[in-house]
């Protein structure tokens, strides 16, 4: 195997917030076990010798929860151990930290600094916005104690970027939480849709998501974007920089843009194993790292099912003039299933409108990346 990046739960669906758009909250009341605790040591140290075992070139070990600094630091000290000790063919390690910030505190950030850790630091904006669903279940804003961890991450040198979940009212905010952004030098984003509960209908929370709601924020921040990129101001949004890339030709490295699932190799901390980080239920359980190899995991008829039930291409999909950008989307977008097919993306106008609004602009700012070389609509 060429790589293998793995994404690990260590702390599983434990979290010490509870935002009211948590999705693994909802994955984790959809399967027989809502937590699996804390990973042991010994299960850290069997998943770092296998990863090594099967990977050349290099290998990620992302973090997510729940939130995974509940384990404490303890725990990500072993694992730099351990990666020492296993990494016998001198392989890239990259590490990568998912957190809401609330425990980060000077020791954290030395040692994620000293080690190279790349952080994706929650934070949907400025107080009001963001406190408005990222609430302590004292349910106070946890803000100011995410900006406390700002600063140390600053004062660290730790590599950062920031992650927004764009809910009902996010959108409602675009400006006000770009600027919110630029002002506090945060220039490299990731806006995720936030999602319903798995397997409820859309639209029956505060914080849904309308596909009205995400044409405008699209809308909205691609100008911001847009504008600051034609002054010459550099702001990395993720989303966008793909487009971008397939304007370009390139392909994608986000998640849900490429037109089919692929294996992620989620883990949770009893060392279960699952194909992604929106399907972490019993249907996709795939087996356990204690007692199957990367190559073992990899192959499993589970995996193959997950992959091939994402390829299925929807009849409106095939006839629109932007399915080379929206390739139908995120699998997680296309439930509930129709026929036991993945059904038609349910922010499909949006994407639509979206590209219809901004396709010259993303196809202009290629041919601007590519030198000059033709790009057309």
């Amino acid at each position: 195997m060429p790589q293998i990046n793995v994404l690990i739960k260590p702390a599983s669906s434990n979290c010490n917030l509870r935002c009211n758009y948590c999705f693994y909250h909802s994955i984790a009341e959809n399967r027989e076990t809502h937590s699996y605790g804390m990973m042991d040591n010994r299960t850290l140290e069997l998943l770092v010798e296998k990863v090594f075992a099967c990977a050349e070139y290099s290998c990620t070990f992302a973090f997510q929860g729940g939130e995974p600094t509940l384990i404490g630091l303890e725990f990500y000290e072993k694992l730099i151990e351990f990666q020492k000790k296993y990494n016998v063919k001198n392989l890239q390690i990259y590490n990568v930290l998912q957190t809401n910030g609330m425990l980060i505190d000077a020791a954290w950030a030395r040692f994620l600094a000293e080690h190279n850790f790349l952080v994706g630091l929650s934070l949907d904006g400025p107080q009001d916005i963001h406190d408005y669903n990222r609430i302590g279940a004292n349910h106070k804003g946890s803000f100011s104690r995410v900006m406390r961890t700002v600063q140390l991450l600053n004062n660290y040198r730790v590599e950062y970027n920031i992650l927004c979940v764009v809910t009902a009212n996010t959108a409602r905010h675009v400006s006000k939480i770009y600027n919110f952004y630029k002002k506090n030098n945060f220039f490299y984003l990731q806006f995720i849709p936030c999602l319903d509960p798995l397997g409820e209908p859309h639209g029956g929370y505060n914080y849904s998501l309308t596909p009205e709601k995400y044409a405008i924020f699209l809308k909205r921040l691609f100008d911001e974007w847009y504008t600051d990129l034609s002054k010459g101001n550099k702001v990395s949004i993720r989303y966008f920089d793909n487009i971008v890339g397939l304007a370009m030709g390139l392909q994608p490295e986000a998640c849900g843009m490429s037109g089919k699932c692929s294996f992620q190799f989620v883990v949770e901390a009893d060392g279960g194993i699952y194909p992604c980080d929106f399907y972490v239920i019993d249907k996709w359980h795939i087996g356990n790292i204690k007692n199957l190899s990367f190559a073992e995991l990899a192959t499993s008829n589970i995996v193959k099912e997950f992959i091939e039930g994402s390829q299925y291409i929807e009849h409106n999909c095939k006839l629109c003039r932007w399915e080379n950008f929206c390739r139908g989307g995120c699998r997680r977008e296309r439930e509930p299933l129709a026929k036991n097919l993945p059904a038609l993306n349910y922010h499909c106008e949006a994407y639509r409108e979206f590209f219809e609004y901004a396709g010259p602009r993303i196809y202009e700012l290629a041919r601007r990346y590519s030198g000059g070389r033709k790009i057309s609509l």
